[in-house]
């Protein structure tokens, strides 16, 4: 064997043992679940008079399909008009900010404290709107909505009770999915996020250790913000900024998962790919941010490692790219010197790295009462699309990791809510990209190796070669023809 086939085996097998940790980390995350979900607290509603004074603030950018639907949602909330505030933070380029204006004087008409506020400067995005609006907000609470979000009515009465503890800067509550059986896209998104808001927001905060606020349906004690530094631009994930800055401070968290804001998914791959870039670089920058500033902390070891899990996550893409690009070469180096034999050493690895996935978004699912059909074949075809994400995803941490900075580019919206719904005609596309083209590159690969080891009879590895065949054949085909579309 030469020196770089060796190297080839050895760079191989040195990634697979990286994602089967991150991977087995979806363990530790399912036992405190488990473990610490008896905790989560009933939800208990103050008397009017006892009611706090809440500011919502609404950050919008051009989303005149939408903002409609989400403003008549907040003016629906069963609280007292004396005590709530609504902010329009418009950083509008079209249209959308003379929608905001009508709606905003509208239900002032109607009794209302609703302001809309727009800017021309969109200094900070939307980290800059919500520091512009906290400046005159009235509100001793701030809640926070995106666009795509439908609040229900008992929202507030439900969220505020933990702040009656002096120590509680932030409560999330779960998110919903109105559009969840749209697609395949859509419902394999709702099952990662089920995942996220499911078993690991309640894995974290029970347990003592950090989580996030989610940039959305959440509501902040002001006090907290500014005592954490505020909001700051130089991640494009400030909510998870943030939410680290605020618990390093001595800030209590609290997740509330029996409360549910349904949300709109992003319909179009090209959404769904910009969505997910922010994310994973975002993580990765807040990671550079104040990773450090955990561990030189006085924290618990337990939570350390936890944020080392969190906030460092998403490196799983590049290492998921590399073995991309290793598998079927490590493959064709062992079938080459007839070391077929080998192949079976890989089963470990593959299944360590895949099935604590494909135990807890199953589990995710149980737990919101998902029928056992769809558990058990949705979860290996959403896992199939984290594949084909991943050079996506790859791309946006290797922006982080070298310090690339890029604009907060915001997720498409349509108000799409059933299948009769039709977003091709409207605008606000998706972000071009020509990234496509390199994962049908290797959507094709794939496939040749697909059928080079069907041909030699070689099947311990032809499963997760077909999860990748197939997940990068399906992002990078949905992807070019809905932009054609």
């Amino acid at each position: 064997m030469s020196i770089f086939e060796a190297s080839i085996l050895i760079s191989y097998f040195v990634v697979l043992t990286l994602l089967t940790l991150y991977g087995a980390h979806r363990f530790t995350i399912a036992y405190l679940y488990y473990r610490f979900r008896k905790a989560i607290p009933q939800t208990k509603i103050l008397a009017d008079e006892e009611q706090p004074h809440v500011t919502v603030q609404l950050p919008v950018f051009n989303e005149r399909y939408v903002l409609k639907r989400l403003v008549e949602s907040v003016v629906e909330f069963d609280y007292p008009k004396d005590r709530l505030e609504i902010q329009i933070l418009d950083d509008s380029t079209d249209e959308t900010q003379e929608l905001g204006k009508e709606l905003a004087e509208t239900y002032k008409a109607q009794g209302f404290d609703i302001v809309h506020l727009h800017r021309v400067d969109r200094t900070g995005y939307k980290a800059g709107a919500l520091a512009e609006g906290m400046k005159v907000a009235k509100g001793d609470l701030i809640a926070v909505f995106d666009a795509d979000f439908v609040p229900p009515p008992d929202f507030l009465k439900k969220t505020t009770h933990p702040f009656e503890n002096e120590e509680v800067g932030m409560v999330q509550v779960r998110w919903g999915h109105i559009n969840r059986s749209y697609s395949f896209l859509t419902r394999a998104q709702a099952l990662f996020l089920d995942g996220h808001f499911v078993l690991e927001h309640v894995g974290r905060c029970y347990s003592g250790r950090f989580f996030n606020f989610n940039g959305t349906a959440g509501i902040w004690r002001k006090q907290c913000i500014e005592e954490a530094g505020g909001w700051q631009h130089d991640t494009i994930t400030e909510d998870l900024d943030l939410s680290y800055r605020a618990q390093l401070a001595g800030w209590k968290f609290i997740y509330l998962p029996d409360i549910v804001a349904p949300a709109e998914l992003p319909v179009e791959m090209n959404a769904f790919r910009t969505q997910q870039h922010r994310w994973a670089k975002g993580s990765i920058e807040t990671a550079r941010k104040v990773l450090l500033r955990v561990l030189q902390s006085d924290l618990p070891r337990d939570v350390k490692t936890e944020a080392i899990f969190h906030l460092t996550g998403n490196l799983s893409y590049p290492l998921m790219v590399l073995l991309a690009i290793l598998m079927p070469i490590s493959i064709m180096i062992r079938i080459q010197h007839n070391w077929h034999y080998t192949l079976v050493a890989d089963i470990p690895f593959l299944v360590g790295g895949t099935l604590p996935l494909l135990l807890f978004y199953t589990w995710s699912q149980k737990e919101i009462g998902a029928p056992w059909i769809r558990r058990g074949l949705l979860v290996p075809f959403a896992l199939s699309l984290g594949v084909g994400i991943s050079l996506n995803n790859c791309k946006a941490v290797l922006e982080a990791l070298i310090g690339h900075k890029s604009e907060f580019t915001r997720t498409p919206k349509y108000n799409v809510t059933s299948k009769k719904s039709n977003w091709k005609a409207k605008l606000y596309k998706g972000h071009k990209t020509w990234l496509p083209y390199l994962e049908l590159l290797l959507g094709i690969y794939f496939s040749v190796a697909v059928v080079i080891v069907l041909q030699m009879g070689i099947f311990s590895t032809l499963p997760f070669l077909l999860m990748f065949q197939g997940g990068f054949l399906y992002v990078s085909l949905s992807s070019i023809l809905q932009r054609r579309a």
